[in-house]
């Protein structure tokens, strides 16, 4: 995808993204996975990474890097917010659509705010900048934060994982918040062919849900 198209589709995600989550979504909507890249996946961008993926209404799918901290600090992006000062965990690098905008992965029981999709469980994308700044004031602690984002057309993310350059697992809070993700992507890498090894149905995400 060329920079100008990467950037047009990039506006009609956010736009797709508003719509979504404009709406409640119902109890039987398809949660959030995770992708795991595999090895001959040799994009720079996604080489070794896991994400997290929801889909959206439109059935394109969202979702941020999880393993790419930056050496950046919250504050240091926002000097003049003082309760940016007050977050622990550096920003991560969450994908290469819209890189000057940030998004939050929040964990809570109801919804952070306007603009805020539920991934699953206890556990929401929240895209509108005045949620995010309320989260940080609030509760600056129980979200991580990502500059940038991924997205997927209708489809295209179903036919990125026939190629076979992503592995499908079950999304949980705890991997996303996990501090240490230096080693995430080669314990999930190495669950991955062991379910498959194994012939395990009950391990990987049901891949109709993409």
């Amino acid at each position: 995808m060329n920079m100008l198209r990467r950037i047009r589709y990039a506006l009609l995600l956010l736009a797709a993204l508003g719509a979504a989550v404009a709406h409640a979504q119902s109890p039987q909507a398809a949660e959030a996975v995770f992708l795991v890249a595999n090895p001959q996946f040799r994009d720079p961008t996604y080489f070794h990474t896991v994400l997290i993926a929801a889909p959206l209404d439109n059935g394109g799918h969202i979702g941020v890097i999880l393993n790419r901290p930056t050496t950046r600090s919250l504050s240091s992006l926002f000097p003049e917010h003082e309760p940016s000062k007050k977050v622990a965990d550096p920003v991560y690098f969450g994908g290469p659509f819209s890189r000057s905008a940030l998004v939050a992965v929040v964990n809570r029981d109801s919804s952070p705010g306007q603009g805020s999709l539920l991934l699953m469980k206890s556990l929401y994308l929240a895209i509108n900048v005045g949620t995010i700044d309320q989260i940080i004031e609030s509760t600056p602690n129980q979200a991580r934060y990502y500059v940038g984002y991924v997205g997927w057309r209708p489809g295209e993310l179903r036919r990125e994982i026939d190629r076979g350059l992503w592995s499908v697992l079950n999304a949980d809070p705890k991997t996303v918040f996990r501090r240490d993700t230096e080693g995430m992507w080669e314990e999930l890498h190495r669950m991955t062919r062991q379910i498959t090894a194994s012939s395990e149905t009950a391990g990987p995400a049901d891949p109709g849900l993409l």
